[in-house]
């Protein structure tokens, strides 16, 4: 029993002296990424995209309500009565062929529309990778330089005291004034 008590004693003692010497930072990597040289140009890309997949959406919808509005005129040539009987059938005809038309325009709709979101989650993803890997490199350069042992995430860690944030110094070596950067990120 005193043997295991011992033992125990001894791992939490160096634990602590381990700690003591293990130098330790945290990072707001939203803020940083936020204040990234790449942000806004990266927010760009994403906005003009989607515009245009929102163009290439409205000409497929533009023909659907074209279609629509076709079908509806030959709904209003068949309520006629003194529509002769092959007339009639004609018309008929017609309508059930928009009708297929249109089924197909709005699956096609779909399909373009979730292609789009999809591409677009996709390239938001690629530029957030390289966003992040480019943080990483940076951190780790300044960790270095520093003599910091670990830098981790702030949401990574339930509690740090506010001595470990090393955001602000990361912004410095990244040319971004910090006060500037916590403005900025207010503001959004």
């Amino acid at each position: 029993m005193r043997k295991s008590w011992f033992m125990m004693f001894a791992v939490l003692a160096m634990a602590a002296v381990a700690s003591a010497e293990t130098k330790f930072g945290t990072v707001d990597m939203v803020l940083l990424v936020r204040n990234h040289p790449n942000y806004d140009s990266n927010k760009e890309l994403l906005s003009s995209t989607d515009k245009d997949y929102q163009k290439k959406l409205g000409v497929i919808k533009s023909e659907g309500e074209a279609l629509q509005s076709e079908g509806k005129q030959l709904a209003e040539q068949l309520r006629n009565p003194m529509l002769a009987d092959k007339a009639k059938a004609d018309l008929e005809k017609k309508l059930m062929d928009i009708q297929q038309k249109l089924v197909g325009i709005e699956q096609r709709y779909r399909s373009e529309a979730m292609r789009c979101r999809q591409d677009l989650q996709d390239l938001e993803g690629r530029l957030l990778k390289t966003t992040t890997d480019d943080l990483r490199r940076r951190i780790a350069k300044f960790a270095e330089e520093k003599g910091y042992d670990i830098v981790i995430d702030q949401s990574a860690v339930p509690f740090a005291k506010g001595s470990y944030d090393v955001t602000d110094a990361v912004l410095l070596a990244m040319g971004v004034e910090p006060k500037d950067a916590k403005g900025r990120d207010e503001s959004k």
